[in-house]
């Protein structure tokens, strides 16, 4: 089974403050703009290309100059995030994260991936910090840096998943998320979902997930169920 976790809401939470504040940084820098406090912008579940994209538009920038600049954010929001990275996140896993991943990683059968829209390297600094980089293998998994739109993603880590030739099967294929657009990205690429009610949505707000835990120390359960 290959296993795509979401980070923000169901790997961590309250991670995403620096995280935040670099995007806002590369932003401002791109576009040439100033940032108001609050961005009017809803974030949760979205890649950090479709959120600079809706900022950098309330913000007033011409369309064909948000695209023509959308590129250029994922090296500076990275860069920004680097410095303002905190060195210990661990006290933001979330609870029965830990130990789903270490009871998921003495199995064969299992492979552990992220589809996020975290752009990649911010992704891998916020794991790194929180000691749980040893989980997700570099090279692997999809990111927000690899496509604006998120329902994308899955079908790119499973195409990195796969033996060179053909991508990782969608039957054998589950995303895990908090949200209700992780659910949707699964069934954009035809793979089932299990959400976590850890983010701002409540399990009845989550009910198009193949399965539903309320918690981490839920989801080994709700995955061992549907893989069987």
């Amino acid at each position: 089974m290959l296993y795509l976790f979401d980070i923000d809401g169901t790997l961590l939470q309250g991670a995403h403050v620096e995280h935040a504040a670099a995007l806002r940084a590369a932003i401002e820098r791109v576009y040439g703009v100033e940032l108001p406090h609050q961005l009017g912008v809803e974030v949760a579940g979205r890649t950090d290309l479709q959120i600079a994209r809706a900022v950098a538009l309330l913000a007033g920038v011409e369309p064909g100059a948000v695209s023509a600049g959308l590129p250029d954010v994922p090296a500076i929001a990275a860069a920004e995030y680097a410095q303002l990275v905190p060195e210990d996140l661990s006290n933001t896993i979330a609870p029965g994260i830990a130990e789903l991943l270490a009871a998921l990683a003495g199995r064969d059968d299992v492979r552990l991936s992220l589809v996020t829209g975290n752009i990649e390297p911010i992704a891998r600094l916020k794991l790194h910090a929180a000691g749980l980089a040893g989980s997700f293998a570099a090279g692997q998994g999809g990111f927000g840096s690899d496509h604006e739109q998120r329902t994308a993603l899955p079908a790119i880590a499973r195409a990195r998943a796969g033996d060179g030739c053909e991508a990782f099967p969608r039957e054998r294929t589950v995303v895990i998320g908090d949200t209700p657009l992780d659910i949707a990205c699964a069934r954009a690429d035809g793979v089932r979902c299990v959400a976590v009610a850890t983010g701002p949505y409540g399990v009845e707000q989550l009910t198009g997930a193949d399965a539903v835990a309320a918690d981490g120390r839920e989801l080994l359960a709700a995955l061992d169920a549907l893989a069987s």
